[in-house]
């Protein structure tokens, strides 16, 4: 964490209270969606070597959030946390409790109130949680489990990803103007296709050139790239005619992916604001196929895709300027 960025802990056993102010070097929107998605919070909310895993997440008032803590042997701690009161943007309160597998509470651990509220300061947004417990004891054993040192240590893992997500897209993208492109997918030879297509075209690779799997900031909890994916292109840019950009990225098979002729090419728009792009996926989706659902992702973006009506394959892509 930055020092110059707020942080208070602070333990009230009379009120029955635990107060935490928190700052961090993002936006709103970004540190908002952190707190309140749950691919965001699996790549920060235990502490490491812990990691977050969501059995499912219904963000709303009245909703739930079924997780686990993993250890580093696969042990399992479960917690399920209710959704009181939601105020998008400002604040939620949320009661939270030791559960199973299944969702149960387990009574005889310490339970909470968690009131979170956000305050946009800028560049920077500060994070005010409120906890408060029925009894001392609960409290006390709370602090005694080692509440502080996790939990500092989780919000350490939040800057990691602030900062990543800031790196990728200063590194993506130098501006936020609207853009429409067509993105090209290859099963491992998108380097020779793109200088192929750069000695017809007689143009430059923009931006920071050929970006890697292995050029992916540290600090991005992305799934590890194996080293034979690492050489493989996760970006590039080329311009061609009449100002449109063909873009590219690699799609091995030791990811998962599956190239085949039909979704081996996209339109990608990239908006010039978060709402619009929303707006844009959820109009030209109905009656489609969503194929990812609009979602900030480990590169930097707000990105989903999908096929429309017709069978037209879309891309929807928002980055920040910063």
């Amino acid at each position: 964490m930055s020092n110059n960025l707020f942080f208070d802990f602070t333990v009230n056993k009379k009120e029955k209270t635990i107060t935490i102010k928190r700052e961090f070097a993002a936006e709103l929107s970004l540190v908002w969606d952190a707190y309140t998605k749950s691919e965001v919070l699996d790549q920060w909310w235990a502490p490491k070597p812990w990691k977050s895993k969501t059995r499912s997440m219904d963000f709303r008032e009245g909703g739930k959030w079924h997780y686990a803590m993993v250890g580093p042997k696969g042990e399992e701690h479960w917690a399920v946390a209710n959704y009181q009161k939601i105020q998008t943007h400002k604040k939620f309160t949320v009661l939270d409790a030791f559960a199973d597998a299944e969702g149960k509470v387990n009574k005889d651990m310490p339970q909470s109130k968690w009131e979170v509220v956000f305050t946009d300061k800028g560049d920077v947004t500060l994070v005010e949680f409120s906890i408060s417990y029925d009894d001392l004891a609960q409290l006390e054993e709370t602090i005694k489990m080692g509440f502080k040192e996790g939990f500092t240590m989780a919000l350490g893992n939040l800057d990691q990803y602030i900062e990543a997500q800031f790196k990728l897209r200063k590194q993506l993208r130098t501006d936020s103007s609207a853009r429409v492109c067509s993105y090209l997918n290859f099963p491992g030879n998108t380097e020779d296709a793109f200088l192929f297509y750069r000695s017809v075209f007689k143009t430059e690779f923009t931006g920071n050139g050929i970006q890697r799997f292995g050029d992916l900031p540290d600090g991005a909890d992305h799934p590890p790239v194996a080293d034979s994916v690492k050489k493989m292109v996760l970006h590039i840019e080329l311009p061609i005619i009449g100002n449109h950009i063909l873009m590219g990225t690699d799609a091995p098979k030791e990811m998962g992916f599956t190239v085949i002729q039909g979704n081996n090419m996209h339109i990608s728009l990239e908006p010039e604001t978060r709402s619009e792009t929303q707006r844009i996926f959820d109009e030209l989706s109905k009656g489609g196929s969503i194929t990812m659902p609009l979602q900030d992702m480990f590169w930097g973006a707000y990105f989903g895709s999908f096929t429309d009506k017709f069978g037209i394959n879309w891309m929807l892509n928002f980055a920040s300027k910063k």
